[in-house]
């Protein structure tokens, strides 16, 4: 399944929102993000569309297991890539926005041996 690098951010900030406030709606997420009402609430709508969101009653936005999985795999990219560039000498805040960036765009094959790689030389 091939996904866009903003449809990635905007998942990735529901999943984030969901661990840190428990619920999310779409203000939640025009809010984080730095984004218009309107525009967050026509992506949701395309979410919904396309099986990644269920939006409940109450407005309430919850990511479906398709969702979820694409989420959590571009937070997992985010993390391990910001750890490689902080035990490389980045500074934090730049490793952060660097790993936000590539993210996107490294391959699954790339990142699991960056991630091997990463992991032997520092265990847990």
């Amino acid at each position: 399944m091939i996904i866009h690098e903003a449809a990635e951010m905007y998942l990735e900030t529901i999943l984030i929102l969901a661990q840190r406030l428990g619920r999310v709606r779409s203000v939640d997420i025009a809010n984080e993000m730095c984004y218009s009402k309107p525009t967050v609430s026509e992506q949701m709508k395309k979410f919904r569309e396309n099986g990644y969101i269920v939006i409940d009653g109450e407005g309430n936005i919850t990511l479906t297991d398709t969702g979820r999985e694409i989420a959590e795999r571009t937070l997992e990219r985010h993390n391990v890539i910001t750890k490689i560039l902080i035990a490389i000498g980045v500074d934090e805040e730049t490793a952060c926005q660097d790993a936000c960036r590539i993210e996107h765009y490294i391959s699954q094959k790339t990142f699991d041996c960056m991630k091997e790689y990463f992991e032997k030389i520092n265990p847990a």
